[in-house]
């Protein structure tokens, strides 16, 4: 039996892995599952399982970003985009969803509005602008990952047809209009 055939047998369903790495989130070990949603997801694609992979880095994303780890989601959404590449999965309507889908989950930030000059209210103002920062800058390496490295893969399908003569801001701006 050839080595790959034996990975691909050890492996169980992708959905028990997520099962399993959901229990641990619940257990509030946010750090602790982030290395098992990339370890679970490294063993698949190894395996060439990219689409069992890709369930195991959307979930975590998901999960993560529902949570607010947002630097933690934003890096398994990262890894769902570089896999989708090696994976060499085409530019659809069901992968665009995907992408959509983690892109909702980035969480909405809101900056208080009526302040006093008074020292908590400016640890609050001061709190929820770090946060802003940290989702502005994470889900701007997500979209940068999905707009540049999967269309301009030539996995790209429909999109690298349209705009054969395009430049890759157009592209951009088509995969940013398609996620809102």
């Amino acid at each position: 039996m050839s080595r790959e055939r034996a990975k691909r047998m050890t492996l169980g369903p992708a959905q028990e892995s997520i099962e399993k790495i959901k229990k641990v989130v619940e257990e509030g070990n946010y750090y602790g599952a982030q290395q098992m949603y990339k370890s679970f997801s490294a063993r698949y694609i190894s395996a060439d399982r990219y689409s069992e992979a890709l369930d195991i880095l959307q979930s975590g994303a998901c999960i993560q970003l529902e949570n607010g780890q947002v630097t933690c989601g934003t890096e398994l959404a990262v890894l769902f985009v570089e896999t989708l590449v090696k994976g060499k999965f085409p530019y659809d309507d069901d992968t665009l969803d995907r992408i959509r889908k983690i892109y909702k989950k980035f969480p909405r930030i809101s900056v208080p509005q009526h302040l006093d000059l008074a020292d908590d209210d400016m640890q609050q103002l001061s709190e929820a602008l770090g946060a802003a920062k940290t989702r502005a800058e994470g889900c701007s390496s997500y979209l940068k990952a999905a707009i540049k490295s999967w269309p301009r893969s030539g996995y790209g399908g429909k999109m690298m047809e349209q705009k054969k003569d395009g430049d890759l801001e157009e592209k951009g701006e088509d995969v940013i209009r398609a996620l809102t």
